[in-house]
């Protein structure tokens, strides 16, 4: 498999801020490709700088094997959607697509045709003739798609391209632009900080923390075997919970749960458990803990159930409907952890308060 986009060792300062730090990978070919991280891990950075508008302070960047750290934006011949559309108002659906063409000088002809042809697929044809004021969120998004493919640029690079949008849209349009890539084929680097829309569209992910790739995998490699504590909080809800490692389980009070043989014996560590690997148990045994029922919620087929463990730490499950319909509150369980993943616990007071936000970020 080819590799349209390889960035090596891209560092980038802004002044005495190191907004990104070595980072390193590569996108294959008619793939998606996702960077994904919370605002201000420098994944927009580091599009921006594959596209040609940030120069990077150190660092490679080759495109189709061909390097690309020093050409301008024109050369690198990249489609780029922006979070905002950047449609121009003032030009109708048509007018916008065929912008880029008509910079280029393409016959008139060739860029009505080429513009019918993408507002077919993006199916908007209708729309043609419309301003962007007369078009919903979603439809500009995909009117901004369209302008960005009529050049027919080597790679595809999309920032946070449905962040403006409400819940629903986002939704849909995920599924629309899956179609239209297994459609198209075209090497597409998406930049969010959306988890869902990264696992659910993305064939690869780089994760970004701090200004650096945290862990680079399938969403599968990066759901179920998160290399770092950032990373396994970061991607997915989970439960956190504290304590020392003992025998290469994390022992908490009375209770141990397994997932710690690679961490060195007595230190602080800390055990992430996935809501639902989460499951009730009838008979006790060395991964199970007991646990008391503080809240159950209904969702749908799935139920949600908060329990206490005898530490006072908190345990979220997610479980279902049948499974929990005879619980009450104060009831007393036995719950399985033994799927749990374990890190050690941060060494600084800064990396604890960060990763206890994201823990109250994610309860919320």
């Amino acid at each position: 498999m080819s590799t349209p986009i390889r960035v090596e060792n891209l560092t980038k300062h802004f002044g005495d801020f190191e907004a990104v730090r070595e980072v390193t990978f590569t996108a294959e070919a008619g793939k998606i490709t996702a960077l994904l991280g919370p605002s201000g891990s420098g994944k927009s950075t580091v599009l921006r700088m594959i596209a040609g508008l940030e120069t990077p302070t150190a660092g490679r960047i080759w495109m189709e094997g061909e390097e690309t750290t020093d050409k301008s934006v024109q050369e690198r011949r990249v489609g780029f959607v922006f979070q905002h559309y950047a449609l121009f108002r003032h030009m109708t659906v048509a007018q916008n697509v065929t912008f880029g063409l008509a910079v280029r000088k393409m016959p008139r002809t060739e860029q009505r045709k080429r513009a019918e042809e993408l507002l077919e697929l993006v199916q908007l044809g209708p729309f043609r003739d419309r301003y962007p004021e007369q078009l919903s969120g979603g439809q500009r998004q995909r009117v901004a798609l369209a302008r960005a493919l009529a050049p027919r640029p080597r790679v595809l690079l999309l920032d946070e391209p449905f962040g403006a949008l409400d819940a629903r849209v986002r939704q849909e349009l995920r599924r629309w632009l899956d179609d239209l890539h297994r459609e198209l084929g075209v090497t597409s680097l998406l930049v969010t900080h959306d988890q869902d829309e990264a696992l659910e569209l993305a064939n690869r992910v780089v994760v970004m923390h701090e200004g650096r790739a945290e862990q680079i995998g399938t969403p599968d490699e990066i759901y179920n075997e998160p290399a770092t504590a950032f990373v396994a909080g970061f991607v997915g809800s989970s439960s956190v919970l504290h304590g020392h490692v003992v025998d290469g389980h994390v022992q908490m009070g009375p209770h141990r749960v397994p997932g710690a043989d690679h961490l060195e014996e007595g230190v602080a560590a800390r055990a992430f458990v996935r809501p639902h690997d989460v499951r009730l148990s009838t008979a006790e045994n060395g991964e199970s803990v007991r646990a008391i029922v503080e809240r159950v919620s209904g969702l749908g087929w799935l139920s949600r159930v908060v329990l206490r463990l005898p530490d006072g730490q908190v345990l979220m499950a997610e479980l279902p409907v049948e499974e929990v319909s005879h619980l009450k509150l104060g009831d007393e369980v036995l719950v399985d952890l033994r799927k749990s993943k374990a890190f050690m616990a941060p060494q600084t007071e800064e990396t604890a308060s960060e990763l206890e936000a994201g823990e109250e970020r994610r309860a919320r």
